[in-house]
């Protein structure tokens, strides 16, 4: 770590290169031209974070696959389901989801799930009580 009057300058420069298309036109200038720092390829750029939202989808659907292929959702908590992930076509990749857990945490908050969500598990079999 390099750190100058206080800043750190690697921070900094990734900063930079990841954020390359809100800089001006001549900040872009200097740091190719003057610093020699490149805008950072796709590849480089952390993926997004995921929103609660997404969450909330990528687990309902693996209780849904759960569901359709067991026709119930009496799992222990430590019940791990993989479930493909990405769009069609594209890099399709298994992913874990933690759903024994999941589900006992949705019943737990129970109060304070919107009806939209309560209906969705209650659609699936879940016991609440």
């Amino acid at each position: 770590m390099v750190v100058h009057q206080g800043e750190d300058l690697g921070r900094w420069v990734r900063a930079q290169r990841f954020g390359w298309d809100e800089l001006t036109g001549v900040q872009q200038w200097m740091c190719e031209h003057i610093l020699g720092i490149e805008p950072a390829a796709e590849d480089e750029k952390p993926k997004p974070r995921r929103t609660q939202a997404d969450k909330w989808v990528m687990n309902l659907a693996a209780a849904t696959q759960l569901y359709e292929r067991e026709g119930h959702l009496r799992v222990p908590r430590k019940h791990v389901e993989s479930i493909a992930s990405g769009s069609d076509g594209e890099d399709q990749e298994e992913r874990p989801i933690k759903l024994g857990a999941w589900i006992g945490n949705q019943r737990s908050r129970a109060a304070t799930l919107s009806p939209e969500r309560m209906e969705q598990l209650s659609a699936l079999g879940v016991r609440w009580a």
